[in-house]
């Protein structure tokens, strides 16, 4: 039933065609072979039933110029019974006109409809008081009656039927685009979720691969200094850096395991988080860079992505510290638990070039992390020399961490003296330079 219904739809113009056939064939059995006449409206009025999803309005205009030359008497004689001598009578093909009017309320706008439907109408009275005996047998009243309740109550009840239909194939339009707009919108939604998820990747990768890289490259140029004049050293720093070309491998991993199509299941490691700072502060020390760290205030929970957000500016700027500080610049690392946030301060006493201009993303990719969370970057030079980082996070004012002691703990590097080193821990003056993290100050 399905394909002949498919058949149906595709075919519509052969359908009516069809319809139009089976009228035309009873219309011209009742007609008087000799009136041409006659042969001529019913054909007018069948013909326009094959095009009539095509051009609706003008085949019901064909059909009513054609019904009004029948009821008219301009077709020759025709005589049926209970009409006049002399005029022509009702046909079969009078249908065509009920077909056409469903076709104009179905397929058009309701405003031409309901003018289809007052010329039914208007055309059922004309044609019930020239086609019904003389007033002596019948009078007005009831031929008003008639046309009213049998002629017009039919075309009535065909507009009706084509106006649910046309309010019917609107709804299921409404319906189709509406799926079809969410449709759209679902594509549009995936692909800006997959391009935020792209620049969440690559912000990660450049944190990975820039710091790790870095140490790898300082421990390499270690080795290959003292390879020959002191090979235990050598050995160590070779050991730093695979160590370190390790765990870069391992972030690697984590974070390209959302690539995978597979199904596979990538290799699961812990998030860096504030828990792993020390770590990341003897990485640095590890590598040549002396590096001060103090916690003040009560260590209190953030949520997992602000930890990573304040891991990574604290990994983003004691790596460019090693790019662009120099050999002899030492970093202070600074976590401050305020009432309604946590502070992340990173300060180095390197001389940077006031001519240089930041070349990668560090600084953006840190405004970027930090924003999602609600924080704020600020970053620029300081007057003494030396450059600072300060990143500030809101936080919840309970669910302290019990890990870390309260109040001011200072750590240093072994060897060091317990105060911060010179200009890294000198405070901001009225001259320093802020700067967000797309203005020019080091990357």
């Amino acid at each position: 039933m399905t394909v002949v219904y498919a058949w149906l739809r595709r075919h519509r113009v052969i359908v009516d065609s069809m319809m139009a056939g089976i009228l035309g064939l009873i219309s011209l059995g009742s007609l008087d072979p000799r009136s041409l006449n006659a042969v001529l409206i019913v054909l007018l009025m069948i013909v326009p039933i094959a095009f009539r999803r095509r051009a609706p309005v003008a085949a019901f205009v064909i059909a009513v110029i054609a019904g009004a030359w029948q009821v008219l008497g301009l077709g020759g004689v025709v005589s049926t019974g209970g009409v006049a001598a002399g005029r022509s009578g009702p046909l079969p093909s009078d249908i065509a006109l009920l077909v056409l009017l469903y076709t104009v309320a179905a397929y058009r706008p309701r405003r031409y409809s309901i003018a289809a439907l007052l010329t039914c109408i208007g055309g059922s009275l004309v044609a019930v008081l020239v086609w019904l005996p003389t007033p002596g047998s019948i009078d007005l009243a009831q031929r008003l009656f008639v046309a009213g309740f049998l002629f017009g109550g039919i075309s009535l009840a065909c507009w009706i039927l084509g106006d649910s239909m046309r309010y019917r194939r609107g709804y299921y339009a409404a319906l189709e685009e509406k799926a079809a707009r969410l449709e759209a919108e679902r594509h549009a939604e995936a692909k800006i979720a997959a391009a935020a998820e792209r620049a969440r990747i690559a912000r990660e990768l450049h944190d990975v691969v820039a710091h790790h890289v870095s140490v790898m490259t300082v421990q390499a140029d270690g080795a290959g200094y003292v390879l020959r004049s002191d090979p235990d050293r050598a050995a160590t720093a070779l050991a730093a850096v695979s160590a370190t070309g390790r765990q870069a491998l391992t972030e690697l991993r984590r974070l390209l395991g959302v690539l995978r199509s597979d199904g596979e299941q990538a290799a699961l490691a812990p998030v860096p988080g504030l828990g792993e700072l020390r770590e990341l502060l003897d990485q640095a020390r590890g590598a040549g860079l002396e590096v001060s760290y103090t916690l003040t205030g009560t260590p209190r929970e953030l949520p997992e992505g602000a930890e990573l957000a304040a891991y990574r500016v604290v990994q983003e700027s004691l790596t460019n510290t090693r790019k662009h500080a120099g050999l002899a610049a030492t970093a202070a690392v600074t976590l401050e638990y305020q009432p309604d946030g946590l502070i992340v301060q990173v300060t180095d006493n390197g001389m940077t070039p006031p001519s240089s201009e930041p070349g990668g993303h560090g600084l953006a990719g840190m405004r970027e992390r930090v924003a999602m969370y609600g924080g704020t970057v600020t970053a620029g030079r300081l007057p003494g020399g030396g450059f600072r980082v300060r990143a500030w996070l809101p936080c919840r004012k309970t669910g302290d961490r019990g890990s870390a002691p309260a109040g001011r703990v200072t750590t240093q590097p072994a060897g060091q003296a317990t105060q911060p080193a010179g200009p890294a821990t000198q405070p901001a003056g009225p001259a320093e330079e802020t700067v967000e993290a797309a203005a020019a100050a080091t990357p």
